[in-house]
């Protein structure tokens, strides 16, 4: 069943999700002029200044997807298990951040950033199966988090 469209919800979904950004950034910002800039980073390394953009709309999109898939109902166990998975993978989004550049553990991240990888497949997964656009909505995110997987891994065979 989808409820009729609901502004309060769509923005209370998006603004959870770039605080998520916001917390992670708290890590990131304070790292990125001293010690992540002393790394040795591959030749595909984007420039520091993309992330913020990027991750802004990243956010937007996720938030978007998850009101979509709240929107059929909270009653419906389905929608309430992958808005759980949905709230775990945005956790471990935020724990990236905090053991990558809090902690200045690019090898712990790898392995943080793998299962976040696999939750946010999972979160496509169920979205998928309860709305379509919200799956879609998703993917996006999983190729950035592809791509910045791979980007931690060079950087932890580089350093």
């Amino acid at each position: 069943m989808k409820e009729k469209f609901n502004p309060f919800n769509l923005a209370i979904f998006v603004l959870v999700c770039e605080v998520a950004g916001l917390i992670g950034s708290i890590f990131t910002i304070s790292a990125i002029g001293t010690w992540y800039k002393d790394l040795n980073k591959p030749d595909f390394s984007p420039p520091d200044w993309i992330f913020g953009p990027v991750w802004t709309i990243l956010y937007a999109l996720m938030g978007i997807s998850a009101y979509l898939v709240f929107s059929r109902g909270w009653k419906n166990k389905k929608v309430r298990n992958a808005i759980n998975t949905f709230g775990i993978q945005l956790t471990l989004n935020v724990l990236w951040s905090i053991i990558f550049f809090g902690g200045k553990n690019p090898f712990l991240a790898l392995l943080e950033i793998t299962i976040l990888w696999a939750a946010i497949f999972v979160t496509i997964q169920k979205f998928n199966g309860i709305s379509k656009t919200a799956g879609k909505l998703m993917v996006p995110y999983l190729i950035w988090v592809t791509f910045a997987t791979t980007l931690n891994l060079s950087i932890v065979l580089m350093n």
